[in-house]
């Protein structure tokens, strides 16, 4: 922008306000930062990836418990069929051994009842290696069921944990965002309010920074040392004109460290 505009610029927009009303700005603008910041950090606890991790963790290990449980439930089945299997065998067999040695029947008939009650052994042992089989399933699938439940209450108490951290840091930073504020109102009326309107128009627009010390030259807004044309503006100022940044339009406040 050329020195004829800045100075058309100045013109329509040049505010007065005394230099006490002018330094309370800086009071306000440090009691809103430090309020921006509370609230981003608010907004942004470590505690809440933690959470919602754990959170994600449990649910996964409560769906692996339900799992769990339902194939325990299929092999208890199982195994109750195994047992009853093996049962049948077995009362079969004890009745065929009854028959042999109460010695009635033909010789033919007690041939075959022996046969029989071999081939039965031979079935039982075979029932008894699946009812072996299925029995050892069930007990890796209990244990299993059991180590999940561990694992539940773990994650269920270190949640727990997580969220009474959480909960603390945000009380901590609500009280101190109310201790912070408690001043606000009363800052802000001894900045009265045509000064108050311009500050607060700015901050809505210029990332919640409105106001600024001008400190060794520089502009505590955007940082950027005044040039020479900006420099004379400024000491050629009265102290009630309110001055703006020709960069980035904060409000820069005039104090003993503006180097002038």
């Amino acid at each position: 922008m050329d020195l004829r505009g800045r100075c058309e610029r100045r013109r329509r927009c040049v505010l007065k306000a005394d230099p006490s009303r002018q330094w309370r700005l800086l009071d306000l603008q440090a009691v809103d930062t430090r309020l921006d910041q509370i609230a981003h950090a608010r907004a942004r606890l470590p505690q809440e990836a933690a959470i919602a991790a754990a959170r994600a963790e449990l649910a996964t290990v409560e769906t692996d418990i339900v799992n769990a449980e339902t194939a325990v439930g299929d092999v208890q089945r199982e195994l109750a069929k195994s047992e009853q299997d093996v049962q049948l065998v077995r009362d079969r067999a004890a009745r065929d051994r009854a028959r042999l040695d109460s010695g009635q029947g033909s010789a033919k008939d007690l041939q075959a009842l022996q046969h029989e009650l071999q081939s039965l052994a031979r079935r039982q042992g075979e029932l008894e290696d699946i009812e072996l089989e299925v029995m050892e399933r069930s007990e890796a699938l209990s244990a299993r069921v059991a180590e999940l439940a561990a694992r539940r209450e773990e994650v269920t108490a270190r949640l727990s944990s997580l969220e009474a951290e959480r909960d603390a840091a945000v009380k901590a930073l609500d009280d101190e965002a109310a201790r912070v504020g408690a001043s606000r109102a009363d800052i802000a009326a001894g900045v009265g309010e045509d000064l108050l309107a311009l500050y607060e128009k700015i901050r809505a627009s210029s990332g919640g920074v409105a106001a600024a010390e001008l400190r060794h030259r520089r502009c505590g807004g955007c940082r950027l040392e005044l040039n020479n044309v900006d420099l004379s503006r400024v000491r050629s100022a009265a102290e009630d004109e309110v001055l703006r940044c020709e960069e980035c339009r904060r409000i820069m406040v005039r104090t003993t460290e503006s180097g002038l």
